[in-house]
């Protein structure tokens, strides 16, 4: 009886031990898995907010400069393998048509460096259908970061710099039934006079225009100091075309 107990005991043990390792192993398992379900990869990054601007105003060198000034700042954080084009329209002038904003930023979606989404398509960002009008896009303070995947500093920051540059309507098309400067002559001037859109990425402000992420009025000159009077820095959007 001795020997029997002793071979169950002996198989007890050794089972013991078998099971231990096997619930070992699969908590290894578990713990190493883990980390890659929670690091679902991100969203591509197609849109962000300048950091800076030329600092000439509302001057850019036109949308020749704006574009280079967009593919050098996200080339600066790893992201110049694609094309970056400035949200700006252009007025007629000097026998070239006006530019529309919309239809030079590809078709999305988009989305900040963070991976969050900005908008799906050109439709959506702009609210071209009831629905989409409702529920609005989802450009704001919390995802119109700059290409470093810092804030810009909005209404009731110091100072505020909540204004950004478009020469749009609230289409996103230019203002081509109106002869008021609207773009700082086609973002070529840093005069004390002139004008152009801005948009409130922050959507805050005292009249319903100022709640307008690219359509809520118009600076009060192009020069920096206009620029920085009305609450901006001479700032941009820049997305991704591809």
């Amino acid at each position: 009886m001795n020997k029997l107990h002793a071979s169950f005991a002996q198989a007890f043990l050794a089972g013991l031990v078998l099971c231990t390792v096997a619930t070992s192993a699969q908590a290894q398992t578990a713990a190493l898995a883990a980390p890659a379900a929670a690091e679902a990869p991100k969203a591509p990054f197609t849109f962000f907010v300048t950091s800076t601007g030329l600092g000439k105003g509302a001057d850019l060198g036109g949308l020749a400069g704006a574009d280079a000034h967009c593919q050098k700042l996200a080339t600066s954080v790893g992201a110049g393998g694609k094309t970056w084009r400035a949200y700006l329209s252009t007025q007629a002038q000097d026998g070239k048509p006006a530019v529309h904003a919309r239809e030079r930023i590809g078709t999305g979606p988009w989305h900040n460096v963070q991976g969050a989404l900005v908008a799906y398509n050109v439709s959506h960002l702009h609210g071209d259908t009831l629905d989409e009008a409702r529920i609005g896009n989802a450009l704001n303070w919390a995802t119109a970061l700059t290409e470093k995947g810092e804030p810009v500093k909005r209404a009731g920051d110091k100072p505020n710099e909540h204004d950004i540059l478009t020469g749009s309507l609230p289409d996103g098309r230019a203002f081509v039934n109106e002869s008021a400067d609207r773009t700082c002559k086609n973002y070529t001037s840093s005069a004390a006079e002139g004008a152009v859109q801005v948009g409130h990425f922050d959507r805050t402000g005292r009249v319903p225009t100022a709640l307008s992420w690219n359509s809520a009025h118009p600076s009060r000159g192009c020069g920096q100091a206009n620029l920085v009077s009305t609450g901006g820095a001479g700032l941009f959007y820049c997305f991704a075309v591809n």
